[in-house]
């Protein structure tokens, strides 16, 4: 349901001049009330049931149809002549003190600021701003949360065809202004707004991005990273969680995730090589997939998403320096002396070999436990400035390496990620790996990991919890290494066929051995996973080992909740058979196998892959 608000003009009062983009202000100070504004300001103290006028017109009255399109006044005859725009001449931005519920600005499409320091009782009116173009639309007035006497003005003058950034800034209620804007680059400015924490700290919204100032405007940085260029109309910060919220034109909302490492910008860049900001309290939970599958799953493309923060320890950093290759410096000169069509030096062969065997440079991030033991380790390519990267929260799996890639998505398979880690505090340090060394850049920083109160039957001694779904990921890795055995073992059998095939020896004299391995082999995987003719033949069968796991995997891996009595009993049937075959498949590796490739060697048969060459004579 919805009831419409919006205020009507009083008995013979004149008709309002409402903006397509009227001023909607929720006060801070009082509950159900709101302002609203045309040509003049509203207030309601009943959530819009009734409204309260509490200034006069605040335009500068002017005709609009006196005003000049392309120097000249257009006939009254004019194709759209007034179509399609709003009503010239009202109120466009609007800003109620954090601090002084009676502190009150007013902004307007032609160029005037008003300001109340009674609630509304009298208005000052400012026009005199040095450095503003007059009749420019005022997109945004702003009162600051810490200073009661400081005021930002925005002001967007592109309608006369000038694209500069104006951002003014008084300290004293609006009597005197300076301008902010300093290296903004082209683009009208749309939004402003000021951090909670640190008075310094302040943002801007334009029309190519958002910009951000550790120094009440004295210098501005871009905030390019993950936001397209695009019109950012509005700002917002979520305090609690210090997060960014940007309002765009035409690309929905962007947040970004804990900004408060920007307060400490102003600084820090000039005296410290590395730096690890303080990292905010991670929460820890089990996302469900809540259509069956991750994501959008078989939505389809129509089916809109976003991309939300999950369990995750947003680790935000800062290194002094861009790592560029020997390759790439070299490649950087010559482009540069290409533009200038300067001659370019072509590089001696030491210098060129020097290239060939460098070794790539990187930051390693170790995280450890309240222990020391380390929990996972992450990577990264050294780049100059502010970065961040994000823990999942989790431990890394331990099943063997596999470096084959798939562009192909499954959305069946099992994510590369081991167990959720419990609750507690953890330490995250900062090293740079150079010529196979490495340096010491940040000391540990200190963070904690805390649970997210949302499950029903939470495990009641999280640590058991843990360690146990620690134990069934070892498990499934140690049947991942039965598994690359046994493959690994098939491929060389395939190998030495060809090459018992193609030597100088009788045909049969290595090739029963060959199948008697591959034989071995097949015991050995109806062990592991069951009997493959039942299977294809629908023929029902006794759990085996990798079924027993894999389900305890798919049921508890991504719980709070403690094991169950039947996961504990299959997990020790489980490893108990897991164990016993492994054992097998190592003998058979290590023995039957290397016994088989040294008699190869022997009768001179050609070589095969993996299995070790002696040259004799």
């Amino acid at each position: 349901e919805r009831v419409g608000i919006q205020p009507q003009e009083r008995d013979g009062e004149d008709a309002y001049r409402f903006n397509w983009d009227s001023p909607l202000v929720v006060s801070r100070h009082a509950s159900g009330r709101i302002y609203f504004a045309a040509n003049k300001v509203f207030r309601s103290d009943d959530y819009g049931n009734s409204w309260d006028v509490i200034s006069d017109d605040l335009s500068q009255q002017i005709d609009r149809n006196t005003l000049k399109v392309y120097d000249r006044v257009v006939s009254i005859d004019a194709v759209m002549k007034n179509g399609s725009t709003s009503l010239f001449g009202s109120i466009v931005a609007f800003s109620e003190s954090p601090l002084n519920q009676d502190l009150l600005a007013a902004g307007t499409d032609d160029g005037l600021i008003h300001i109340s320091e009674n609630g509304g009782n009298t208005w000052q009116k400012v026009s005199n701003i040095n450095g503003a173009p007059k009749m420019s639309y005022v997109n945004a007035v702003y009162l600051s949360k810490h200073d009661e006497n400081v005021i930002c003005a925005a002001f967007n003058h592109h309608k006369y065809g000038d694209f500069k950034p104006y951002i003014f800034m008084s300290s004293d209620k609006g009597k005197t202004w300076t301008s902010i804007s300093t290296n903004l680059p082209k683009g009208s400015v749309y939004s402003i707004e000021e951090d909670h924490v640190d008075r310094n700290l302040i943002f801007c919204g334009t029309e190519y991005g958002a910009f951000f100032s550790p120094n009440k405007g004295n210098r501005w940085k871009e905030l390019s990273v993950g936001l397209p260029t695009i019109a950012v109309r509005d700002i917002a910060i979520q305090e609690r969680e210090n997060d960014l919220v940007l309002g765009t034109f035409g690309r929905g909302f962007f947040v970004l995730d804990d900004y408060s490492a920007l307060r400490d910008v102003e600084n820090s860049e000039i005296s410290e090589k590395a730096i690890i900001y303080p990292i905010r309290e991670s929460l820890s939970w089990e996302q469900s997939s809540t259509l069956g599958l991750p994501g959008k799953a078989f939505q389809g493309d129509n089916f809109y998403t976003a991309e939300n923060l999950g369990p995750e320890a947003m680790i935000t950093y800062y290194y002094d320096e861009d790592y560029k290759t020997l390759e790439e410096q070299r490649r950087e000169l010559e482009k540069g002396k290409s533009k200038k069509a300067q001659a370019i030096n072509y590089p001696s062969f030491d210098e060129y070999k020097a290239e060939r065997n460098e070794n790539d440079q990187k930051l390693v991030f170790t995280i450890k436990d309240a222990n020391g033991t380390v929990v996972k380790k992450e990577l990264r390519k050294p780049k100059k400035g502010i970065q961040r990267f994000k823990w999942n929260l989790r431990y890394t799996l331990p099943n063997p390496v596999d470096l084959s890639k798939s562009s192909f998505y499954n959305p069946w398979a099992s994510k590369d990620e081991g167990t959720l880690i419990e609750p507690g505090i953890y330490t995250v340090e900062m090293e740079l790996l150079k010529d196979g060394k490495l340096t010491q850049l940040v000391a540990p920083k200190q963070f904690s990991v805390k649970a997210l109160k949302n499950t029903t039957m939470p495990a009641v001694n999280k640590a058991e919890k843990v360690a146990f779904q620690k134990q069934v990921a070892q498990l499934q890795a140690k049947l991942a290494v039965c598994q690359d055995i046994m493959g690994e073992t098939r491929t060389k059998l395939k190998y030495m066929k060809v090459a018992i095939e193609r030597s100088e020896q009788p045909y049969g004299k290595f090739l029963d051995k060959v199948l008697e391995i591959e034989n071995t082999l097949k015991v050995y995987g109806t062990e592991l996973y069951g009997d493959s003719v039942k299977r294809k033949l629908d023929i029902n069968q006794s759990q085996n080992p990798a079924t027993r796991i894999g389900n305890i995997s798919y049921e508890q891996k991504y719980s709070t909740s403690a094991p169950t009595g039947t996961h504990k009993m299959s997990y020790a049937i489980a490893k108990r058979e897991i164990d016993a075959i492994k054992k097998k498949i190592e003998v058979l590796f290590n023995e039957d196998v290397k016994q088989l490739e040294t008699q190869l060697i022997k009768a001179k048969v050609p070589y095969t892959p993996g299995r070790g060459y002696k040259f004799e004579e």
